[in-house]
């Protein structure tokens, strides 16, 4: 259990976030500081931010407002990137703030970033023209209100001196009960505990597994990308699903597949993305590359900012128990490899797979097998947007591999009983039934009697009797 040092607030004129104690390069880190400068574009980034605040309290499928939680926010040098879930767990939101929309350098490092009921009704009150300071970590007291227009309506720089002395005044009497407040210990500190939901941590890797798996559609630029999200349904609507499919005024949604279409199962689902109508510049489509029904997931593109969206295949459907690194989870020489690895990551933005594969002398498959393992942990998310795997840390469980996967655990108590009957074929003893498994992985062959795989088909990751028949594979 970590706690925030003090609440993220909003004055006008400047925004300070909270964050919990920060793991980064140099180690856990109690008060960290991501960053201290001006944003470009104040309102794309209050409105970003209340995208995830709505997402993190609603719960869509039998819709229920509830409380929110924390995002995951990762500094990464170019970029800072806040991830949350929905409280069903069925829809995955990430906000990319890049350093063009900053004036000042971005540090390293993951943690959880507070936003509040009280915050999230002052960011409604950001306007573009605002001149906004931004401080996320720091000690979060001294505020500085700038006036909202200059004469050149530019936003101040960081050691520009183009504001009035009552500004200074008022900055200086700020930093004034800082240090007050630092100097007298029995002064109130406001406090509030956070937690990362396990469940979280589970999505999080199956999340990264299948943006992996993910192709582009289509794309809608401009005005056409904002009339659809205009179209939207309420998140209290009734979910809705079918195929979208570019058109002449945007996109629509048809019971029928055509070329480039994107199957999404419950559209009150990007019901947020309403509230960054206005700035979006292009909207791209994301779908399984199979093309067929499946998770879905949209970038949403704005000036130096991008917010993705993926949806589960189901809206009762949630990311903790998609299942999408169970396959990876099997072969266990990859523990070596992804232990190797993972201590040379320092929260790269984009990771050069084909550059850490020659640096530590492996394949290419062996390297992404290796990544794949390394999400499980919550350490690696996966953009689709850069195609490519980024590094966040979180609090490392030894023991969560098999914790929050237990089918895999099951599969390991029947390695013993798994019987070869032929080339592709199997018999896993399981309970009072032989199950037979049909197993030809480099024809993407995996098939099972049992009542998961006829319900599932792998949809959901493979059965327990798939997972053993892997396993006894890996010992011949």
């Amino acid at each position: 259990m970590r706690t925030f040092p003090y609440q993220s607030s909003y004055e006008i004129g400047n925004l300070a976030l909270a964050l919990a104690p920060a793991l980064t390069p140099e180690g856990i880190v109690e008060t960290p500081s991501f960053f201290t400068g001006f944003a470009a574009q104040p309102q794309i980034l209050a409105r970003g931010l209340l995208v995830l605040a709505d997402i993190s309290a609603t719960r869509y499928f039998k819709y229920v407002p509830v409380t929110l939680r924390d995002p995951v926010l990762t500094a990464q040098g170019d970029r800072l990137r806040a991830e949350c879930f929905s409280a069903c767990n069925g829809v995955y939101a990430r906000l990319d703030l890049l350093q063009a929309g900053f004036d000042g350098e971005i540090g390293y490092g993951t943690t959880n970033v507070d936003i509040g009921l009280d915050l999230r009704k002052a960011l409604t009150q950001v306007k573009q023209s605002d001149k906004l300071h931004v401080d996320i970590g720091g000690d979060g007291l001294a505020t500085t209100h700038y006036n909202h227009a200059s004469e050149n309506n530019e936003s101040p720089k960081a050691g520009n001196t183009n504001y009035d002395q009552s500004s200074i005044q008022h900055s200086n009497i700020f930093m004034a009960k800082s240090q007050a407040i630092s100097n007298n210990p029995g002064q109130t500190v406001i406090e509030r505990p956070v937690k990362m939901p396990d469940r979280w941590v589970r999505a999080l890797g199956n999340a990264a597994e299948i943006h992996k798996g993910m192709e582009a559609g289509f794309t809608l630029k401009g005005p056409h990308a904002q009339a659809f999200i205009a179209t939207l349904p309420p998140v209290t609507g009734k979910s809705q699903a079918g195929w979208l499919a570019p058109t002449r005024m945007g996109a629509k949604l048809s019971p029928a597949k055509t070329p480039g279409a994107v199957f999404v199962s419950g559209l009150h689902r990007l019901s947020a993305l309403k509230r960054i109508m206005t700035n979006i510049t292009a909207v791209t489509f994301y779908r399984p590359a199979n093309a067929e029904p499946g998770a879905a997931m949209i970038v949403v593109e704005m000036q130096n900012c991008r917010i993705t969206i993926s949806l589960t295949a189901e809206a009762w459907h949630g990311y903790s128990g998609e299942g999408a690194l169970l396959t990876s989870l099997a072969h266990q020489d990859l523990l070596e490899d992804s232990e190797i690895i993972g201590k040379k990551l320092t929260f790269n933005a984009i990771i050069d797979v084909l550059k850490m594969a020659q640096t530590w002398n492996m394949d290419t498959t062996r390297a992404e097998d290796a990544l794949a393992l390394l999400a499980v942990s919550g350490k690696l998310g996966y953009d689709a947007f850069d195609n490519a795997y980024f590094h966040r840390e979180l609090p490392d469980d030894p023991d969560r591999i098999l914790k929050d996967n237990p089918r895999l655990v099951a599969a390991q108590k029947l390695v013993e009983a798994v019987n070869k009957t032929g080339d592709l074929t199997w018999t896993v003893p399981s309970g009072d039934v032989d199950y037979r498994v049909i197993y030809d992985p480099d024809n993407g062959v995996e098939k099972c009697t049992c009542a998961w795989y006829l319900k599932h088909l792998n949809k959901r990751g493979p059965c327990k009797h798939i997972l053993a028949v892997q396993l006894k594979e890996d010992d011949f």
